[in-house]
């Protein structure tokens, strides 16, 4: 820190920190590295040249303000890492607010708005003054109509208390992991996997077991493999298809291969994680685990509205499943945030009522993320050193740079993973990704395709830009 001329921190928080432009804000960054901290990043400027820094909020008097009060984090809490993907995506918007031009790639969200017919059903219902509590479970219109989605589209049969209608898949899924394991479980979980899967079960006490895939298999579960990790102990397995952050889809016959090795297991649940379940690209077709034989009193299915209907921020998404399981999901609702906002519920019904899998709007919406897909497999299989696997959904590339894991780079230093690469990538050429550590494989990057094709170009460019003085420094 003291060859640099400033320095700051900026946390998980957007709000933990403030911008301070300098006057040209056309000058490079300067440096951004991963801290053991709970503040995650620190951004480090060269000189008083550079465009901005991020600076952290000043912090009151300890022995004046804390000298008789116990401020203790509980362990539970201070257990937790901080999502990497929110930081980077914060880091980045906050450069970007700063006038540094950075491309931003990080975030797992749709680039389009939300469709003019569910955005008007939100606004009707604030005009209608539907606008008080709903029902903690969900209103009954979006319940029955998440019950004919379920039958239409995916084969299953469910009545209205068997669905629990949440603020997004991610409450979802916490809910139901806290229902269903006791301390000392174990969640398996197969890597790469979303970033918040590990923290959720570390929440309920329970222990995550990761079973690593490789990018040969397209990063698919190998049953032999997950047969040798079940113990007495195991309670719950999460598969996410399509998968984030891979795209990566689980055929039907591999899924009955997992189901059959669960069968043999009483204790074993599934939680299938299906918020991609749309955005999907032909000839691969999308299977609900709870249609497999002998299955469906065993999975806890958890979809939603952010991704496919692009609603991410009406926070929407519900589970699934048996309904005792559903009930005790709904209980721990009831005392953490009661029901879902009623205007983003009725936006609900209206996507629902779009037709299968949201009709021409969300397959205008696919046919965009194929073309963005195909372009950029098309670049990055052109580039030495770097291999992947071909997304068949989501809008995710997970791809392998750890050819150059030994490399130096002038000005930047040692990129010895996939943190220090990511941020070789934003500080030298300000594009923003997120690191596979993150994601539990330390191999890849993942890039978000969630954007223009404009955007992507240039991304590319200043990506294999960014390789270019790397090869010199490694053999790839």
């Amino acid at each position: 820190m003291s060859t640099h001329a400033s320095a700051a921190v900026i946390s998980s928080s957007v709000n933990a920190a403030r911008v301070e432009p300098y006057p040209d804000s056309k000058k490079p960054i300067g440096s951004i590295r991963f801290q053991p901290l709970p503040l995650s990043l620190s951004y480090c400027s060269k000189s008083g040249k550079v465009s901005s820094r991020i600076c952290a909020m000043s912090k009151p008097n300890d022995a004046e303000t804390l000298s008789s009060v116990d401020t203790t984090l509980s362990p539970r809490v201070k257990s937790l890492k901080p999502s990497k993907t929110m930081v980077i995506t914060d880091l980045a918007a906050t450069l970007v607010q700063s006038g540094v031009p950075v491309v931003r790639l990080a975030a797992g969200e749709p680039d389009f708005d939300t469709p003019k017919i569910v955005a008007e059903a939100g606004v009707n219902a604030i005009r209608d003054g539907f606008t008080r509590y709903s029902l903690n479970a969900g209103i009954t219109e979006l319940r029955e109509a998440i019950c004919r989605k379920l039958k239409g589209e995916n084969g299953l049969s469910y009545t209205p208390d068997q669905i629990l209608v949440s603020n997004g898949a991610k409450q979802s899924i916490l809910q139901a992991v806290l229902a269903v394991c006791s301390p000392g479980d174990e969640v398996i979980i197969p890597a790469p996997y979303w970033v918040s899967y590990t923290e959720q079960a570390r929440l309920a006490d329970a222990t995550p077991v990761i079973i690593p895939t490789k990018i040969s298999d397209n990063f698919l579960l190998d049953p032999k493999v997950l047969e040798s990790k079940l113990t007495e102990k195991s309670r719950l397995l999460i598969l996410c298809s399509p998968s984030n952050p891979t795209g990566s889809v689980y055929p039907k016959s591999l899924l009955e291969e997992i189901a059959r090795i669960i069968a043999k297991h009483p204790r074993l649940m599934v939680l299938s994680d299906e918020i991609y379940e749309h955005i999907i690209y032909a000839p691969a077709t999308h299977t609900s685990f709870a249609s497999l034989p002998n299955m469906y009193e065993r999975t806890l299915t958890v979809n939603g509205f952010s991704k496919a209907f692009a609603m991410t921020g009406w926070r929407l998404g519900y589970l699934a499943g048996p309904k005792h399981i559903v009930a005790a999901c709904s209980k721990l609702q009831g005392q953490v945030s009661s029901g879902a906002s009623s205007i983003s519920q009725k936006a609900g019904v209206a996507a629902l009522g779009l037709g299968k899998a949201g009709g021409e709007i969300v397959a205008e919406m696919v046919k965009a993320y194929r073309e963005r897909r195909d372009f950029l497999v098309e670049s990055f299989r052109e580039m030495e050193g770097v291999k992947i696997s071909e997304p068949q959904g989501a809008f995710y590339l997970f791809i392998d740079f750890s050819a150059y894991y030994g490399s130096q780079a002038e000005g930047f230093g040692l990129i010895n993973d996939s943190s220090s690469l990511a941020l070789y990538f934003l500080d030298k050429f300000q594009v923003a990704m997120v690191p596979g550590d993150a994601f539990g494989d330390d191999s890849c990057i993942r890039i978000s395709y969630a954007t223009s094709l404009d955007v992507l170009r240039v991304a590319v460019d200043k990506i294999r830009k960014a390789l270019e003085p790397l090869r010199a420094t490694v053999s790839v």
